[in-house]
């Protein structure tokens, strides 16, 4: 079933919709399925009987694994271009729905036990107003479930590795953090024609201003995690300092919040 109450938005995600929808079903090893998709269902645990809602869903990825699991999932995004992919993707038993994560106008209040934000809170403008959302949609006790990009580590046009020679040791260069920014990431870094070129909108926040925001909105945080990346260097003499590395800088920080 597809609810489309707004116009069609044109969105930095729209336009790589089919790019992503590859990533992710065509192709192992991606962060989303090695590394994302099993802690989510540690953590969100889902059952049969469950109502979730999978705010920012994409192409519909986490809301089929989660009814696989038994749950009901309801799945929107702002993006007519994935939720087309996402209804294509999936049984019909799930619902999608075109809604930005700050106008949830389709669901009640008090109407899902949990709910999703994965790898998209950082794509969102208005965070208080989607935090608000998922607050006025949950049950009391319900849970919000949030994976991004490590605001510490991950700063789009501030942090990158560094390679010490004289030690002969990697390090993660921090150019500015407190500050907020827009940035554009390019999703095909290996792409060499530039007109092929595909780019997203970014917002870079200090932590502090994700905990302000949750904590107006009413949630009390409950729980962070910060996960690592599953990859491995090819050999070579800097491999082993590589892979070390990539064991202590988390590529991604979790949060759980309850109502």
């Amino acid at each position: 079933m597809l609810y489309t109450p707004y116009m069609k938005t044109n969105t930095s995600w729209g336009s790589i919709a089919g790019w992503y929808d590859n990533l992710l079903e065509g192709s192992e090893g991606t962060y989303q399925k090695e590394v994302i998709l099993p802690n989510i269902l540690r953590l969100i645990d889902p059952q049969k009987g469950d109502s979730i809602l999978d705010i920012a869903c994409g192409q519909g990825f986490f809301s089929r694994i989660l009814h696989e699991k038994g749950a009901t999932v309801v799945g929107a995004d702002i993006a007519t271009e994935l939720i087309d992919l996402a209804q294509k993707n999936s049984v019909s038993d799930i619902t999608y729905t075109v809604a930005p994560a700050d106008m949830l106008l389709f669901a009640q209040d008090v109407s899902f036990d949990k709910s999703l934000i994965i790898l998209a809170i950082q794509n969102i403008e208005n965070i208080q107003g989607t935090f608000q959302e998922a607050f006025r949609i949950l049950k009391p006790g319900g849970s919000l479930h949030i994976v991004l990009n490590h605001p510490a580590f991950r700063i789009p046009g501030r942090a990158d590795w560094g390679w010490d020679e004289k030690n002969s040791t990697q390090f993660r260069r921090i150019d500015a953090y407190m500050s907020e920014k827009i940035g554009q990431i390019d999703m095909m870094p290996g792409e060499k024609d530039e007109k092929k070129k595909k780019f997203t909108t970014s917002f870079h926040r200090p932590l502090q201003v994700y905990f302000k925001a949750l904590t107006k909105a009413g949630f009390s945080v409950t729980r962070l995690e910060e996960w690592i990346s599953h990859k491995k260097s090819q050999a070579g003499p800097r491999s082993v300092e590589e892979d070390r590395m990539r064991k202590e800088i988390p590529m991604f920080l979790y949060l759980e919040v309850k109502k």
